[in-house]
């Protein structure tokens, strides 16, 4: 009896164990707004490799499952195109980029999404959500840019380039992502101070900064933003360094 018991319990102890290693996420920054998120699918957002100076990968070194652009700007569309042809990675973006993406390259499974509009890709749901900037593609229109909430129950919020926008209280309170990722360099999107302002309306449990530092027009100071955010009491901000990876549950709790 006590034979049996025991390997009741060492079962128990490897499918805890297993469970616990399967619901693990883990987000690496790679400069600019580049994060790769792995969810047991792996997913690559605004893949700019080539040409920024802070990454720590090549985009031949990339394995992703999903590709993931929030607009065509070359900082963010990037290196998508060449990532997605080496792993046969399905693209996610705006509707407008995406069939002009899909023109040019007649092999690519590309998912067109609009403002509110979800797809689930790989078992991950991605919603597209307002992002207050612009975007263009070889001198084209190629729709509105959008930010993404990525993940089932764990979500993540990547903002894409924007400003304040009012639409953030939406993500927060219908969204409820438990990680925010926000550009705070200025000048082409929200500065410090603006970032720590829609961290209270996001309200998400942690805060990472992006889209910084990468050019002198947007150098920023993440600590700054970390003390006014916690001035305000709204999130914790986590300053990503390139290329160590972040991990949490799926409750949203950080591992160490």
């Amino acid at each position: 009896m006590n034979h049996y018991f025991n390997q009741i319990e060492t079962i128990t102890f490897y499918s805890l164990n297993l469970l616990q290693f399967m619901a693990k996420i883990g987000l690496t920054w790679h400069g600019h707004a580049c994060f790769s998120i792995d969810m047991g699918t792996k997913i690559i957002v605004d893949p700019f490799l080539n040409g920024n100076p802070f990454a720590d990968i090549k985009p031949s070194d990339v394995k992703a499952d999903v590709v993931v652009v929030t607009h065509a700007h070359s900082d963010h569309l990037g290196d998508a195109i060449e990532i997605c042809k080496a792993n046969s990675a399905e693209l996610v973006t705006m509707v407008e980029l995406a069939w002009a993406l899909s023109e040019k390259n007649d092999w690519l499974k590309a998912h067109d999404i609009n403002i509110s509009g979800s797809t689930k890709v790989k078992g991950i749901k991605i919603s597209a959500v307002p992002a207050y900037h612009s975007s263009s593609y070889n001198g084209a229109y190629a729709g509105p840019p959008m930010g993404v909430v990525i993940g089932n129950n764990f979500r993540i919020y990547h903002a894409g380039d924007t400003g304040i926008v009012k639409d953030m209280e939406v993500v927060g309170d219908f969204y409820k992502p438990q990680v925010s990722l926000l550009p705070i360099g200025g000048h082409y999107t929200m500065g410090p101070e603006e970032a720590a302002y829609a961290t209270g309306m996001i309200r998400s449990k942690y805060t990472i900064p992006m889209h910084y530092n990468t050019f002198d027009l947007i150098k920023a100071d993440p600590m700054l933003f970390s003390r006014l955010v916690k001035e305000r009491g709204s999130s914790e901000v986590i300053v990503a360094q390139v290329g160590k990876e972040i991990t949490f549950d799926e409750s949203g709790k950080r591992l160490e």
